[in-house]
Order: structure tokens, then sequence, then C-alpha cells
């Protein structure tokens, strides 16, 4: 989990933009769930999100990043624990399907 998301920030950023979280969710091809679970700090932003928002806000990537927490990747940056943290929460998806299909 994203430590210390700074949800006032990014809801000043939605504002001045004139955007929603559902537009902010949308563009990252994320469920508006997952956007939420964002702003609750219950789940990390990945480089590739980070980017998107950047984007569609108008700020560097560096300043999404610092805003959604103290873990939180920068894209262009080699960060190997942010691609080992991605690949684990991919396993342990796939180990979640595996059991899934083996419960039928």
């Amino acid at each position: 989990m994203a430590l210390f998301f700074d949800r006032s920030w990014f809801e000043a950023k939605l504002a001045e933009c004139s955007l929603s979280q559902r537009v902010m969710a949308a563009a990252a091809g994320m469920s508006e769930a997952d956007l939420a679970l964002v702003f609750k700090d219950q789940r990390e932003l990945s480089a590739e999100e980070v980017g998107i928002f950047a984007d569609l806000l108008g700020v560097p990537p560096a300043q999404i990043a610092h805003h959604a927490g103290v873990s939180t990747p920068v894209p262009g940056q080699d960060d190997l624990a942010g691609r080992l943290l991605a690949l684990e929460k991919k396993v342990a998806a796939l180990e979640a399907e595996i059991a899934r299909l083996r419960g039928r």
C-alpha cells in the first residue's frame, strides 16, 4: 500500500482541471473502485498510471509520485523495487485465479 496518499492535493488538481475521478480512472484504464482504493491509500499506483495522471493533470510525473505516497514509482526511473512489487502482484493475481479455477 502507498503510504500518505495526498487526497486533498489530487482533489484540488482535479477541480483545477475541471475533471472528475471518473475521468481520471478512465484515462488510466482502471475502474472507479480501483481509483477509490488509491484515494483511500489502499492501492498503489504503477509507474504507468503515474505517467498518465501526470499528463492528465499537467504536472511532472515526479510531482504525482510525491503526492501519491512514499513508495510510488516515477516513470522512466530504473525502479527495481517497483518492478519487483508489480511482479509480486501479478503472481498473487495468478495464484488467486488458479485457486478460483481449482475451486470449480
